[in-house]
């Protein structure tokens, strides 16, 4: 493999990651792709003697750096808001992010004529994440949305709700939540949840 081929694949690999970075809807994820970018762009320019396409990168990546320091010790907030079935702000909500509900669920369907529970999570007075369940018997919820807003799906708003709050579920006589897996990235994100693929319907389910 002659060495120019090398240094172009370096620089075709750069351009990549800095593209896919901007194409990522978690934060988290864009600095971490970013910084992957950088570092091979500051390699390139390295190789092919484009000092100033190496400077440039290299002060990118302690940019990136430091937005992910900052990511990673920054102190959040969450807390649980409950709302009404038919609340007006959550009718509003479902019609805002619809596209960008339908392309990770695209089965839901919002019935406020069902026997409902609804909590918006708020991670610093944000509502970043969505839950609504149906109540199937008195031990049972159905998740009809489990949704959190782009810039919000690193997971955190999800450990938050289902780790540091069962309680708001097992307090009220729930053990067991079901819900439809979605397409292949909320199948993931479920797994991570501690859901698990039910055999008998299809669905996953989570012990509380």
């Amino acid at each position: 493999m002659n060495t120019p081929f090398i240094y172009e694949l370096v620089g075709y690999t750069a351009s990549i990651l800095v593209a896919v970075s901007l194409l990522m809807s978690s934060i988290l994820r864009l600095r971490v792709i970013n910084l992957l970018g950088a570092i091979c762009f500051t390699i390139y320019g390295l190789l092919i003697g484009a000092y100033p396409i190496a400077v440039v990168n290299f002060i990118i990546i302690i940019i990136d750096l430091y937005f992910l320091y900052e990511l990673a010790t920054a102190k959040e907030y969450f807390n649980l808001l409950e709302v009404r079935k038919d609340s007006a702000y959550l009718k509003y909500f479902l019609n805002f992010y619809d596209h960008e509900i339908k392309k990770y669920i695209p089965n839901f369907v919002y019935d406020p004529t069902a026997d409902l529970v609804v909590f918006f999570i708020l991670r610093n007075m944000v509502p970043a994440g969505l839950f609504m369940g149906e109540i199937k018997d008195k031990e049972t919820l159905l998740a009809r949305l489990d949704f959190a807003i782009p810039g919000y799906r690193d997971f955190k708003v999800g450990k938050f709700f289902y780790d540091k709050n069962s309680k708001v579920f097992t307090s009220r006589g729930f053990h067991k939540i079901y819900t439809q897996p979605g397409n292949k990235t909320h199948e993931s994100y479920l797994k991570r949840m501690g859901f698990v693929p039910d055999g008998n319907s299809g669905l996953y389910v989570r012990q509380l």
